[in-house]
């Protein structure tokens, strides 16, 4: 699903009205109505107090049509609008003149944080305040009513976006936002629902189809994409009957160090579970007897040393490297790193201490080899890249980053991003019980599996990134989160692999079905 900027929908707006030949008003009626027809489903007439608070722009304006529309179906409706200025858009003016010759008691003006109603914790609030045309930081007393609805414990419904977030740029104030239940957005979600500083301002959302043009949709460059089940099938290579498994690759997983064996072997079982032919673990001496014991398909090459990784030589050419698992920052492990990158052109997935290494010597950076993907995790990040002000600065930062190195570069988070110089992928799956140790080393062995097999480092990515969430997904509906280990996600890609390939819901859509409907 396609992510738009601001100016993006301002332009679908103007270009529908265009080409449908309809006017602004149209198609808030039509937006408004949506809203509507989602809660009648929801509700099926229930007499529970509706409190709908609007804005005096075109979100006030949409706020005007559910109401409304609320009103002529008998609903037990209580309209608001905040008057702080005396500027109104043209249709919130329309609107507000409609709502008037069905009720002759709402809408009711608010000038102050005197006029603020009572509102009970069983009540519903329907935030219209503020939409993505918002410039500012909402102040004063409507700062207040923001405030006094997120203490109100009512269940609140936002229209589009919740009022005092930005859709595409950092919010300034974060006490001056609503805290919603639940988000309709119209048409297609914000970016600022997937970061980690404004997400749970949103917890859940829904997108409702009001009929932007069609061609301009599929037409503009999007801010961002958000990774579902039907984008990731779309990258999934079948197989042919007539192989074997050199067709599918070598890895070469380098990494662990003494105490930390575990953490290349978590990544080389899941190489070898995603598909790829053969792997060679390339460990310090103390984990060769473990390695061969707990992964009887794997071989292994082990370094020189004892309890660490310094020179890193093979005698084959592996068809993409895997590196940084468990494999600590010794001085002469960073030697090592800085030979390897230097005299091979191999593809690489990088993660963890590599990472660090790098970091440590930043000379290194010169070195790695173009299309590597890197998989820090926040710490990792900022030891790379430096602080950041907020979650839109970090991604303009990564976005440098992978430019100037020609790297991908993945973000791992709730909704991990993986970037791509400019571009911006946002996965869907995945839950907090996968926030266990161990994780992250599977996923790195899963990107590396898919490479190895001629995936392009970035369809191997979000192929990887995907399933990784969908596996820790299959198994939270079963086990739920506290319990879950990366073993677990580890052996949950083939059920991750059967889904991914069903015409059924993803387990992932499924939860989240489920939980819009208990909130509502």
């Amino acid at each position: 699903m396609k992510i738009f900027s601001t100016k993006q929908f301002y332009e679908a707006d103007a270009i529908t009205v265009k080409n449908q030949e309809i006017s602004p008003n149209d198609l808030m009626e039509r937006a408004g109505a949506q809203i509507f027809n989602w809660l009648d489903r929801q509700m099926q007439g229930a007499q529970v107090p509706i409190h709908i608070f609007c804005g005096i722009g075109n979100n006030g304006g949409d706020g005007l049509v559910v109401g409304r529309l609320l009103i002529e179906h008998g609903y037990n409706i209580f309209v608001y609008v905040a008057n702080f200025t005396d500027k109104r858009s043209k249709e919130f003016l329309t609107n507000y003149d409609r709502i008037k010759h069905v009720s002759k008691k709402w809408p009711t003006l608010m000038t102050s944080e005197y006029d603020f109603p009572k509102i009970d914790k069983d009540d519903i609030i329907i935030d219209g305040l503020f939409g993505i045309g918002l410039n500012r930081t909402p102040d004063g007393w409507v700062k207040l009513l923001i405030q006094y609805l997120n203490k109100s414990k009512a269940f609140t419904l936002s229209i589009d976006i919740p009022s005092g977030l930005y859709s595409d740029k950092a919010t300034e104030d974060f006490e001056a936002v609503i805290r919603a239940n639940n988000t309709l957005s119209f048409q297609a979600p914000k970016l600022s629902f997937f970061l980690p500083e404004t997400a749970h301002f949103v917890p859940y959302f829904e997108v409702l189809d009001i009929g932007l043009d069609a061609e301009y949709l599929n037409t503009a460059k999007p801010l961002a994409q958000a990774m579902g089940k039907f984008e990731v099938q779309q990258l999934y290579k079948p197989r042919s009957k007539f192989t074997h498994k050199n067709d599918y690759g070598h890895v070469l997983m380098v990494g662990g160090s003494y105490g930390k064996i575990g953490a290349t072997l978590l990544a080389s079982k899941a190489v070898l579970r995603m598909g790829a032919g053969l792997v060679t673990g390339y460990i310090p001496k103390c984990g060769y007897s473990i390695f061969q014991t707990a992964l009887p398909e794997a071989m292994v090459i082990t370094d020189v040393e004892e309890e660490f990784i310094s020179a890193i030589s093979t005698e084959f050419e592996p068809d993409v490297i895997g590196i940084g698992t468990g494999m600590g920052t010794n001085p002469k492990t960073i030697e090592g790193l800085k030979e390897l990158f230097s005299k091979t052109k191999t593809p690489m997935v990088i993660d963890a201490d590599a990472i660090n290494c790098i970091a440590l010597d930043k000379k290194t950076l010169k070195l790695i080899p173009e299309n590597s993907i890197l998989t820090p995790h926040p710490g990792e990040l900022k030891r790379l890249i430096g602080p950041w002000k907020n979650d839109f600065d970090k991604i303009d930062k990564v976005k440098k980053f992978s430019n100037k190195h020609k790297v991908i570069v993945l973000i791992k988070g709730a909704f991990s991003i993986t970037i791509n110089g400019d571009e911006l992928f946002i996965n869907t799956s995945g839950n907090p019980g996968m926030a266990t140790a161990g994780s992250g080393d599977v996923l790195t062995g899963m990107i590396a599996g898919l490479v190895s097999q001629g995936y392009e480092p970035l369809f191997a990515t979000l192929m990887a990134v995907y399933l990784h969430g969908s596996s820790g997904d299959i198994y939270a509906l079963e086990h739920g989160f506290e319990a879950m280990l990366a073993s677990d996600i580890l052996e949950g890609i083939p059920n991750a692999y059967v889904a991914l390939l069903s015409k059924e819901p993803s387990a992932q859509e499924d939860s989240e079905e489920e939980n819009t409907e208990n909130k509502a």
